[in-house]
């Protein structure tokens, strides 16, 4: 593991580079063949601008916001830095998130070249090597919603930091880095109802590689809110954040366009408890505010939907790429629709 005042082994970093393009150039190959027979609309009407770009390295961590990124398969990418390739896992390897630790919403990872830095007011910073990781590390199995997904252990001094600031423990988390440019598995019971691809999961979010929410329909929200229960699109946890466009219209949207990407809608956003948690405090809402409104007007309405996908209220969308993979998008650009 990467010490601070030690050099970065760049030749690591180069011998995971070519890695990186062989298994790029690889799902390229997967994503042509899964996206032929999606016909892309050619008709677009404009709804707004981005307004912000938010991409989490470590899955439930804060953001690390950004002025333009690259679309991947897996999800946005600038460098090094990729949304949610890194977890915390337990013992039993199962990923751990926001919902049952709420401080993790307030640790902030950033990452310069390969390297990841991990911040919090009551700790001192951790440095950890992703490019040596990945060169050193042989990978192991670990498991999101059940689901097989392979990692690389990210050592001893992550794992004594994390267990520290989870629990006061030496070793009961790890951290774990993706080991693979393709996306993980669908998990077995993922509904049917909606139209998945095999190449749609990205790394380790929830469900999907991209995320939307709209900030007008943040703003309807609050005004349904008390004031001491207000929230932000951070709440959210969204990859794109669009302006402009009426609230709730992302309801009625079947693709979104930024800039020259296209990006299919597979399905609403349906939420859960870790909207109650205020994104800077990692504190819950004591009247689980924002969610117990919403459960009041924004169930999924269509029965068969709901059936297939549960009872949580919805807010935003899930998107998945269906234009080339590498293209950029940028702070600004506008946002069609189809």
């Amino acid at each position: 593991m990467w010490k601070k005042n030690s050099p970065v082994p760049y030749v690591t970093a180069a011998v995971t580079a070519v890695g990186v393009l062989g298994g790029a150039y690889y799902a390229y190959r997967l994503y042509c063949q899964e996206n032929k027979k999606i016909k892309i609309p050619e008709n677009w009407t404009k709804v707004g601008t981005l307004k912000a770009i938010n991409a989490y390295p470590i899955k439930s961590c804060a953001p690390v916001m950004l002025e333009k990124a690259e679309c991947s398969i897996l999800g946005l990418k600038d460098g090094w830095l990729r949304d949610r390739v890194v977890m915390v896992i337990d013992e039993k390897n199962n990923f751990v998130t926001a919902r049952a630790f709420p401080e993790l919403l307030t640790v902030q990872p950033t990452i310069r070249s390969s390297i990841l830095t991990v911040k919090h007011a009551q700790m001192e910073p951790l440095h950890v090597n992703l490019a040596e990781v990945a060169a050193l590390q042989k990978s192991k199995t670990a498991y999101v919603w059940g689901v097989p997904v392979p990692v690389y252990d990210c050592g001893f001094e992550a794992s004594e930091w994390f267990s520290r600031f989870l629990d006061s423990s030496a070793a009961n988390y790890r951290l774990a880095y993706y080991a693979s440019q393709s996306c993980r598995e669908q998990r077995v019971t993922a509904n049917k109802f909606y139209n998945f691809t095999p190449k749609d999961m990205g790394a380790l979010p929830d469900e999907l590689s991209f995320n939307m929410i709209n900030e007008a329909s943040v703003e309807d929200l609050n005004t349904r809110l008390n004031e001491n229960c207000r929230v932000t699109t951070r709440n959210f946890r969204p990859n794109f954040v669009v302006e402009g466009a009426e609230p709730y219209a992302e309801d009625g949207w079947k693709f979104v366009k930024i800039g020259e990407n296209v990006f299919e809608v597979i399905k609403p956003c349906t939420r859960c408890v870790m909207t109650t948690v205020d994104p800077e405090t990692g504190v819950r809402n004591s009247a689980s505010e924002p969610l117990n409104t919403l459960k009041k007007y924004r169930q999924i309405e269509n029965e068969e939907e709901r059936r297939s996908s549960g009872s949580s209220p919805r807010m935003g969308v899930q998107l998945a790429l269906r234009s080339k993979p590498g293209g950029t998008v940028s702070l600004n650009d506008p946002i069609y629709v189809a």
